[in-house]
């Protein structure tokens, strides 16, 4: 008898773990959101794709006291088949003590025919976003442009799929967007809740929407196959630096520091604190970008000539918010850490002094991060 029970029993797991998706052994640690009360004191940021680099820019940017201090817990949430390095991830936070962060495992089936409708991760999105005060989307690599109805362009670099289906179908859970017109969004009810898309992210939130990307700005936008002639655009052009791509020798910075243009009615203008005139720099690494924008997007931020798309916001949700940027990156608050932009640059610079130089850069950077840990708080009270 109590051999047979044993099967049984094995049978009944069995049964439980295929329904499951296969999840039933995997929702332990990994599962924060299963077990978290509804109603709760501390604030509660969900941030996609907690690499170690995702989880040091956090943790600089409470030390430059630009997040907050206190009562925070940051959940990083991921999919089990997306190709991110968690173990580098939970060994860093394990290390330096870092209890106030923690993990959520998404692992419902996913495939880019299924993700802008209800599926497998619905509910998972649902309990995420009811139990959050707001969501960061980080950077990362290109999305396929299968998802949007595009051929892959020969210089689209795809990497990890399964982190774009996703980010993209949580997107649009979230915004709704012009792939289903009658799909209630989350935000529908809770139109406050506040979402950052940085680099990557600000691109992921227009794809979830129903836009597409420019694949390759400097063929693409300026019509330019070389590195060479990319030069000639001059630095406010480049988004990421051609010299380091020349020159590996000489070890340049691959990111790009240039001045951006604010539009007038965008939220840099309306709501942060800055005017038309002003000509931030700000620190950029990529060659995709927004072109067909989604469902209630609109054009923020851009480069000096007007071609490249810098920042985005949403008409109908008024803190969800998308930069083409990095203003997480830890060595933009460091006076320290020295680099060299071009093969003739004699002396090394930090990315602050540029920053301080050219004002109201610094202001610029603070004010963002500052603007959404007031609008996390804010949430977060309005929810009591």
């Amino acid at each position: 008898m109590k051999l047979i029970f044993s099967k049984k029993r094995l049978f009944i797991l069995f049964i439980l773990f295929l329904f499951s998706g296969g999840t039933l052994f995997s929702q332990s640690s990994d599962r924060y959101f299963d077990k978290a009360e509804p109603t709760f004191k501390e604030v509660r940021l969900a941030i996609l794709y907690p690499s170690i680099g995702s989880i040091k820019s956090l943790v600089e940017l409470r030390k430059q006291s630009l997040f907050p201090q206190e009562n925070l817990i940051v959940i990083g949430v991921y999919h089990q088949k997306e190709r991110t390095n968690l173990e580098e991830s939970k060994e860093f936070i394990k290390e330096n003590n870092m209890e106030w962060f923690k993990f959520h495992q998404v692992s419902g089936e996913l495939n880019k025919d299924i993700l802008f409708q209800k599926n497998s991760c619905t509910e998972d999105f649902k309990n995420i976003f009811q139990k959050s005060d707001g969501i960061i989307f980080f950077g990362g690599a290109d999305i396929p442009p299968s998802i949007y109805r595009s051929k892959t362009n020969l210089l689209t670099h795809i990497s990890t799929p399964y982190r774009h289906f996703l980010e993209l179908s949580f997107i649009f859970h979230l915004l709704g967007g012009f792939q289903e017109e009658n799909f209630k969004a989350f935000l529908g009810p809770s139109p406050k809740f506040p979402i950052l898309g940085i680099c990557l992210g600000a691109q992921s939130l227009n794809v979830g929407t129903g836009g597409t990307l420019t694949q390759d700005i400097w063929s693409v936008k300026y019509g330019k196959k070389y590195f060479e002639d990319v030069i000639g655009l001059g630095r406010e052009n480049w988004h990421a630096n051609p010299l380091a791509r020349l020159y590996p020798e000489e070890k340049l910075l691959s990111f790009n520091m240039h001045p951006i243009r604010l539009i007038e009615n965008g939220k840099f203008c309306s709501e942060i604190g800055f005017n038309k005139d002003d000509t931030p720099y700000i620190l950029s690494a990529h060659h995709q970008m927004a072109d067909k924008l989604g469902k209630r997007i609109r054009i923020a931020a851009t480069s000096l000539d007007g071609k490249v798309v810098e920042a985005i916001e949403h008409e109908e949700y008024p803190n969800v918010f998308g930069v083409q940027f990095h203003p997480e990156f830890p060595n933009l608050w460091d006076h320290e850490e020295k680099f060299r932009f071009t093969p003739q640059d004699k002396e090394e610079k930090s990315l602050l002094s540029v920053l301080e130089s050219n004002p109201p850069s610094l202001a610029f950077h603070k004010k963002i991060w500052s603007w959404f840990s007031q609008k996390l708080k804010e949430y977060h009270e309005s929810k009591k």
